[in-house]
């Protein structure tokens, strides 16, 4: 019997595969995805209802790929990094 080979492979909700690029573009999106369904959503745009909503929702997201994929490439660092400076720009 012989191993079947794969590509990528899904744990624990997160896909792991050889091109970390595309893991930390997935995290992006989703992230970006949150922030606009914050914006759109939340009518109050307090500092104080916004950051708890950020530290839930968003930086969970932009924290595992900081660790767990550690981005080597300048783009993808300003990739997640740009994320957080739109959520202070409101």
């Amino acid at each position: 019997m012989y191993l079947d080979s794969a590509q990528a492979e899904r744990d624990l909700g997160v896909l792991v595969n050889t091109n970390m690029i595309q893991q930390c573009a997935r995290v992006a999106k989703r992230a970006n995805g949150i922030l606009a369904w914050i914006r759109n959503g939340v009518s109050n745009r307090s500092r104080e209802v916004i950051l708890p909503l950020h530290s839930a929702l968003v930086r969970p997201h932009l924290e595992s790929c900081v660790q767990f994929w550690a981005p080597q490439f300048r783009k993808d660092v300003e990739m997640l990094e740009h994320i957080q400076r739109r959520q202070q720009g409101w």
